[in-house]
């Protein structure tokens, strides 16, 4: 880039686009949002926004210093190892997205190490948080900025999180999150026992309780216990190797998780999941809090939406270098990210520009004249 930039001076230029990138004291969060907004006008094209994609990638890094690098989870490895993870927060609908937050997750072992925090240039107010509490604060930026409104989604990770969906709730925001199938719930028209009848000493009883004959079950359990007949086939879209489709079935409960703690059972939300044809068990699990009269492709499509942030990364690791950065500091690393957001960003715009919007969509090429040979092309010989 340097040498393209002015290939007289190779060197010289070479150390002030490291400068720009590693030191120089420009705004991240104002660039990244110039970027949402480019995308967010062009994806109108297409339709309003569909969904907010929380979710986290890995960077795998040897050595100790370089900022936020600790031994956990990589998803790009499959396993634990030495790696740097970024929360993220995507905006898309079903033809468009575009990474709206970017921010490093910053490790127990690293936010109590003063030596190593100076040294990398960690800012003073960034303290340990959780990656669920990192996305709500950039869930909670988003809508002080007036970003378009939409349904949350996120993998179990953060789903099985029974505050962190309460989070959501409180800040009026709708969300599909996925859990696993040891979560528990009160089947449809169930719920916890009522407070024990006070008996005239002490404080009167408040919170609902269980009994040994009258528990919640496990999501895995439930989805056993289902007719036939619950279960429908749902084409969610069109993939490189034709229609998407699976067995699907979609049941009202109440989350349980510690709710003899409560004085009133949880508001019922809508429990999604996956069985597909030939295997033994059903293998995913969704809860939403989406309104009661959503039907159930709409759930689906928004269960499965979540493959574009897997692409995004993909075009952004692959295509732009976002896992190219080999700095060790706290400024650097956020620069590097959000210059390659931003030129990812100006893709999705020039894709969603030039790509026809949905009413069009249903348009096929021409069907080629018999025996049509393009110009150049050998002959059949």
């Amino acid at each position: 880039m340097a040498a393209r930039v002015d290939p007289r001076h190779v060197r010289a230029r070479h150390q002030s686009m490291h400068h720009l990138v590693a030191n120089a004291a420009w705004d991240d969060a104002a660039v990244l949002r110039v970027a949402r907004e480019t995308v967010l006008d062009a994806m109108e094209r297409h339709g309003a926004v569909a969904a907010w994609i929380v979710d986290d990638t890995g960077f795998p890094k040897k050595g100790r210093h370089s900022v936020g690098v600790s031994r956990q989870y990589c998803g790009v490895l499959g396993k634990q190892d030495n790696c740097q993870v970024a929360v993220t927060v995507t905006l898309t609908n079903e033809a468009v997205s575009v990474p709206a937050a970017f921010t490093l997750y910053l490790p127990e072992s690293w936010a109590g190490d003063l030596q190593r925090r100076r040294t990398a240039g960690v800012p003073d107010d960034v303290q340990f948080r959780t990656k669920g509490q990192i996305a709500l604060e950039q869930i909670t930026a988003l809508l002080g900025e007036a970003v378009p409104l939409a349904p949350v989604l996120a993998d179990a990770g953060y789903g099985v999180v029974t505050a962190w969906r309460d989070q959501l709730t409180l800040r009026g925001i709708p969300y599909v999150v996925g859990v696993t199938g040891e979560t528990t719930v009160w089947p449809e028209d169930q719920s916890p026992l009522r407070p024990r009848r006070w008996k005239g000493r002490g404080r009167p009883p408040t919170r609902v309780r269980r009994s040994a004959g009258h528990r919640p079950v496990s999501i895995a359990e439930l989805a056993e216990t289902l007719p036939p007949g619950a279960w429908r086939s749902i084409t969610w879209r069109q993939g490189t190797r034709g229609a998407m489709r699976s067995r699907f079935a979609c049941v009202r409960v109440r989350p349980a998780h510690r709710d003899q703690n409560r004085h009133e059972p949880r508001p019922e939300e809508w429990l999604l999941m996956e069985w597909p044809r030939g295997e033994p068990s059903p293998i995913k699990f969704w809860l939403s809090t989406m309104p009661p009269e959503t039907p159930i492709t709409q759930l689906v499509r928004l269960a499965m939406m979540r493959w574009r942030i897997e692409r995004d990364y993909q075009e952004l690791k692959d295509e732009f270098g976002l896992d190219h950065y080999e700095g060790r500091g706290w400024r650097g690393f956020h620069h590097h990210g959000i210059l390659c957001i931003a030129a990812y960003a100006f893709l999705a715009a020039e894709r969603a520009r030039l790509s026809p919007p949905e009413p069009l969509s249903f348009l096929h090429p021409a069907r080629l004249p018999k025996g049509f040979r393009p110009r150049g092309a050998p002959s059949a010989a």
